[in-house]
Protein backbone atom coordinates (compact mmCIF):
# COMPACT_ATOMS: atom_id res chain seq x y z
CA UNK A 1 0.00 0.00 0.00
CA UNK A 2 1.29 3.47 -0.87
CA UNK A 3 2.13 5.83 1.96
CA UNK A 4 -0.57 8.46 2.47
CA UNK A 5 0.05 12.02 1.36
CA UNK A 6 1.06 14.36 4.16
CA UNK A 7 -1.97 16.53 3.43
CA UNK A 8 -5.03 15.37 1.54
CA UNK A 9 -8.41 16.94 0.94
CA UNK A 10 -11.38 14.87 -0.15
CA UNK A 11 -14.31 16.63 -1.82
CA UNK A 12 -13.52 19.66 0.37
CA UNK A 13 -16.32 22.21 0.10
CA UNK A 14 -17.41 25.41 1.79
CA UNK A 15 -20.30 27.74 1.02
CA UNK A 16 -20.98 31.25 2.26
CA UNK A 17 -24.59 32.37 1.97
CA UNK A 18 -25.28 30.03 -0.92
CA UNK A 19 -22.04 30.93 -2.73
CA UNK A 20 -19.74 27.93 -3.12
CA UNK A 21 -16.23 29.29 -2.46
CA UNK A 22 -14.43 25.91 -2.55
CA UNK A 23 -16.13 23.17 -4.55
CA UNK A 24 -15.31 19.48 -3.96
CA UNK A 25 -11.55 19.96 -4.08
CA UNK A 26 -9.41 16.81 -4.02
CA UNK A 27 -5.81 17.79 -3.35
CA UNK A 28 -2.73 15.83 -2.31
CA UNK A 29 0.48 17.31 -0.92
CA UNK A 30 3.42 14.94 -0.69
CA UNK A 31 5.93 15.18 2.15
CA UNK A 32 9.03 17.38 1.65
CA UNK A 33 7.72 19.00 -1.53
CA UNK A 34 6.62 22.53 -2.37
CA UNK A 35 3.15 22.80 -3.86
CA UNK A 36 1.80 26.17 -4.93
CA UNK A 37 -1.85 27.11 -5.22
CA UNK A 38 -2.67 29.66 -7.90
CA UNK A 39 -5.79 30.99 -9.55
CA UNK A 40 -7.50 34.14 -10.83
CA UNK A 41 -8.87 36.74 -8.44
CA UNK A 42 -11.59 35.19 -6.27
CA UNK A 43 -10.65 31.61 -7.16
CA UNK A 44 -10.73 30.47 -3.53
CA UNK A 45 -7.01 30.10 -2.78
CA UNK A 46 -6.96 31.72 0.66
CA UNK A 47 -10.29 30.07 1.53
CA UNK A 48 -8.74 26.68 0.77
CA UNK A 49 -5.79 27.62 3.00
CA UNK A 50 -8.22 28.53 5.77
CA UNK A 51 -9.89 25.12 5.45
CA UNK A 52 -6.59 23.24 5.57
CA UNK A 53 -5.27 25.22 8.55
CA UNK A 54 -8.54 24.97 10.49
CA UNK A 55 -9.54 28.64 10.36
CA UNK A 56 -12.74 27.59 8.58
CA UNK A 57 -14.92 24.52 9.07
CA UNK A 58 -16.02 22.96 5.77
CA UNK A 59 -19.63 22.42 4.81
CA UNK A 60 -18.59 19.16 3.18
CA UNK A 61 -15.62 16.89 2.64
CA UNK A 62 -12.53 16.06 4.69
CA UNK A 63 -9.02 17.25 5.50
CA UNK A 64 -6.47 14.55 6.28
CA UNK A 65 -3.02 15.08 7.80
CA UNK A 66 -0.58 12.16 7.90
CA UNK A 67 -3.53 9.93 7.08
CA UNK A 68 -5.54 11.20 10.05
CA UNK A 69 -8.90 12.92 9.59
CA UNK A 70 -8.44 16.38 11.16
CA UNK A 71 -11.60 17.96 9.74
CA UNK A 72 -13.13 18.47 13.18
CA UNK A 73 -9.96 19.95 14.74
CA UNK A 74 -9.61 23.71 15.17
CA UNK A 75 -6.55 25.71 14.10
CA UNK A 76 -4.64 25.52 17.44
CA UNK A 77 -4.93 21.73 17.56
CA UNK A 78 -3.81 21.43 13.94
CA UNK A 79 -0.83 23.65 14.78
CA UNK A 80 0.13 21.26 17.58
CA UNK A 81 0.01 18.39 15.09
CA UNK A 82 2.48 20.21 12.83
CA UNK A 83 0.58 22.52 10.48
CA UNK A 84 2.09 26.04 10.65
CA UNK A 85 0.27 28.92 8.96
CA UNK A 86 1.28 32.43 7.91
CA UNK A 87 -1.20 35.09 6.83
CA UNK A 88 -1.44 37.78 4.15
CA UNK A 89 -1.13 40.32 6.97
CA UNK A 90 1.76 39.89 9.38
CA UNK A 91 1.00 38.21 12.67
CA UNK A 92 3.64 39.31 15.20
CA UNK A 93 3.65 40.97 18.63
CA UNK A 94 4.52 44.57 17.69
CA UNK A 95 5.49 45.78 21.18
CA UNK A 96 7.97 42.95 21.80
CA UNK A 97 11.47 42.76 20.43
CA UNK A 98 12.30 40.65 17.42
CA UNK A 99 14.09 38.12 19.64
CA UNK A 100 11.20 37.96 22.12
CA UNK A 101 8.74 37.15 19.35
CA UNK A 102 10.75 34.10 18.31
CA UNK A 103 11.51 33.09 21.89
CA UNK A 104 7.80 33.00 22.72
CA UNK A 105 7.27 30.55 19.87
CA UNK A 106 10.05 28.36 21.29
CA UNK A 107 8.53 28.57 24.77
CA UNK A 108 5.18 27.51 23.38
CA UNK A 109 6.79 24.55 21.61
CA UNK A 110 8.67 23.59 24.77
CA UNK A 111 5.50 23.80 26.86
CA UNK A 112 6.86 26.36 29.31
CA UNK A 113 4.14 28.95 28.78
CA UNK A 114 3.95 32.40 27.24
CA UNK A 115 4.91 34.62 30.19
CA UNK A 116 8.13 36.01 28.76
CA UNK A 117 9.12 37.78 32.00
CA UNK A 118 9.01 34.56 34.00
CA UNK A 119 10.63 31.95 31.87
CA UNK A 120 13.36 33.27 29.64
CA UNK A 121 16.01 33.92 32.31
CA UNK A 122 15.72 30.33 33.49
CA UNK A 123 15.93 29.00 29.91
CA UNK A 124 18.90 30.79 28.32
CA UNK A 125 19.14 28.10 25.66
CA UNK A 126 15.89 29.41 24.20
CA UNK A 127 17.48 32.82 23.74
CA UNK A 128 20.36 31.23 21.81
CA UNK A 129 18.00 29.11 19.71
CA UNK A 130 15.82 32.15 18.94
CA UNK A 131 18.90 34.04 17.78
CA UNK A 132 19.81 31.12 15.50
CA UNK A 133 16.37 31.27 13.85
CA UNK A 134 16.79 35.01 13.33
CA UNK A 135 20.06 34.24 11.56
CA UNK A 136 18.21 31.92 9.17
CA UNK A 137 15.98 34.80 8.05
CA UNK A 138 18.78 37.43 8.13
CA UNK A 139 17.33 39.33 11.09
CA UNK A 140 20.00 38.57 13.68
CA UNK A 141 21.27 42.16 13.50
CA UNK A 142 17.76 43.39 14.41
CA UNK A 143 17.30 41.12 17.41
CA UNK A 144 16.81 43.96 19.93
CA UNK A 145 14.47 46.11 17.82
CA UNK A 146 10.77 46.31 18.59
CA UNK A 147 8.83 44.38 15.97
CA UNK A 148 6.74 47.49 15.25
CA UNK A 149 9.85 49.26 13.91
CA UNK A 150 10.57 46.63 11.24
CA UNK A 151 9.79 47.21 7.59
CA UNK A 152 6.96 45.16 6.13
CA UNK A 153 9.45 42.82 4.50
CA UNK A 154 11.33 42.37 7.77
CA UNK A 155 8.06 41.58 9.55
CA UNK A 156 7.31 38.87 6.99
CA UNK A 157 10.78 37.40 7.64
CA UNK A 158 10.11 37.52 11.37
CA UNK A 159 6.83 35.72 10.89
CA UNK A 160 8.63 32.94 8.99
CA UNK A 161 11.21 32.72 11.80
CA UNK A 162 8.35 32.33 14.29
CA UNK A 163 6.83 29.58 12.15
CA UNK A 164 10.17 27.77 11.89
CA UNK A 165 10.63 28.03 15.66
CA UNK A 166 7.33 26.19 16.13
CA UNK A 167 8.94 23.37 14.10
CA UNK A 168 5.91 22.43 11.98
CA UNK A 169 5.97 19.63 9.45
CA UNK A 170 4.07 21.85 7.02
CA UNK A 171 4.49 25.55 6.30
CA UNK A 172 1.37 27.16 4.86
CA UNK A 173 2.63 30.43 3.38
CA UNK A 174 -0.13 32.79 2.26
CA UNK A 175 1.39 35.37 -0.09
CA UNK A 176 4.65 35.82 1.86
CA UNK A 177 5.78 38.66 -0.45
CA UNK A 178 2.50 40.62 -0.29
CA UNK A 179 3.11 44.33 0.20
CA UNK A 180 6.88 44.04 -0.10
CA UNK A 181 9.08 46.38 -2.05
CA UNK A 182 10.89 44.97 -5.08
CA UNK A 183 14.14 45.09 -3.09
CA UNK A 184 12.72 42.93 -0.29
CA UNK A 185 11.26 40.13 -2.43
CA UNK A 186 14.53 38.32 -3.36
CA UNK A 187 15.39 37.69 0.30
CA UNK A 188 12.08 35.94 0.93
CA UNK A 189 12.44 34.04 -2.33
CA UNK A 190 15.86 32.71 -1.32
CA UNK A 191 14.63 31.89 2.19
CA UNK A 192 11.77 29.77 0.82
CA UNK A 193 14.13 28.15 -1.66
CA UNK A 194 16.55 27.24 1.15
CA UNK A 195 13.74 25.72 3.25
CA UNK A 196 12.59 23.70 0.25
CA UNK A 197 16.05 22.46 -0.68
CA UNK A 198 16.70 21.29 2.89
CA UNK A 199 13.80 18.84 2.37
CA UNK A 200 12.96 18.81 6.06
CA UNK A 201 9.58 20.52 5.73
CA UNK A 202 6.66 20.51 3.35
CA UNK A 203 5.56 23.86 1.94
CA UNK A 204 2.13 24.84 0.65
CA UNK A 205 2.33 28.27 -0.96
CA UNK A 206 -0.17 30.82 -2.21
CA UNK A 207 1.56 33.51 -4.24
CA UNK A 208 0.56 35.76 -7.14
CA UNK A 209 4.07 36.28 -8.54
CA UNK A 210 3.99 33.74 -11.37
CA UNK A 211 7.75 33.75 -12.02
CA UNK A 212 8.34 32.92 -8.36
CA UNK A 213 5.78 30.10 -8.49
CA UNK A 214 7.37 28.57 -11.59
CA UNK A 215 10.87 28.76 -10.11
CA UNK A 216 10.04 27.27 -6.69
CA UNK A 217 7.26 24.74 -7.13
CA UNK A 218 7.48 20.98 -7.44
CA UNK A 219 3.80 20.95 -8.36
CA UNK A 220 1.14 23.61 -8.91
CA UNK A 221 -2.58 23.35 -8.16
CA UNK A 222 -4.82 25.73 -10.09
CA UNK A 223 -8.20 26.88 -8.79
CA UNK A 224 -10.93 28.53 -10.84
CA UNK A 225 -14.20 29.64 -9.25
CA UNK A 226 -13.53 27.36 -6.28
CA UNK A 227 -12.82 24.22 -8.32
CA UNK A 228 -9.50 22.49 -8.93
CA UNK A 229 -8.88 22.56 -12.69
CA UNK A 230 -5.26 21.37 -12.79
CA UNK A 231 -2.64 19.88 -10.47
CA UNK A 232 0.64 19.11 -12.18
CA UNK A 233 4.28 20.10 -12.67
CA UNK A 234 5.08 23.74 -13.50
CA UNK A 235 5.87 22.79 -17.08
CA UNK A 236 2.58 20.97 -17.58
CA UNK A 237 0.57 23.73 -15.90
CA UNK A 238 2.14 26.40 -18.11
CA UNK A 239 0.96 24.49 -21.21
CA UNK A 240 -2.52 23.58 -19.96
CA UNK A 241 -5.20 25.11 -22.18
CA UNK A 242 -7.77 25.47 -19.38
CA UNK A 243 -5.23 27.23 -17.18
CA UNK A 244 -4.24 29.58 -19.98
CA UNK A 245 -7.90 30.37 -20.64
CA UNK A 246 -8.51 31.06 -16.94
CA UNK A 247 -5.71 33.63 -16.96
CA UNK A 248 -6.32 35.06 -20.41
CA UNK A 249 -6.11 38.82 -20.22
CA UNK A 250 -5.84 38.91 -16.43
CA UNK A 251 -2.53 37.41 -15.39
CA UNK A 252 -2.08 35.73 -12.04
CA UNK A 253 -3.76 37.58 -9.22
CA UNK A 254 -4.61 36.95 -5.59
CA UNK A 255 -7.75 36.71 -3.49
Amino acid sequence: MDNPSLIETRDLTISFGGNVAVNRVNLKVEAFTLKSIIGPNGAGKTTLFNLISGQYRPTGGQVLFNGRDVTALDAPRRTKLGIGRSFQLTNVFPSLTVLENVRLALQSRAGVGLNFWTHYRSLPQLEDEAYDYLGKVLLDDRWSAEASTLTHGEQRKLEIAILLALDPQVLLLDEPTAGMSLEEVPTILELIRAIKEARKRTILLVEHKFDMIMALSDTIAVLKEGSLICDDTPQAVSCNEEVLEAYLGGGVSHD
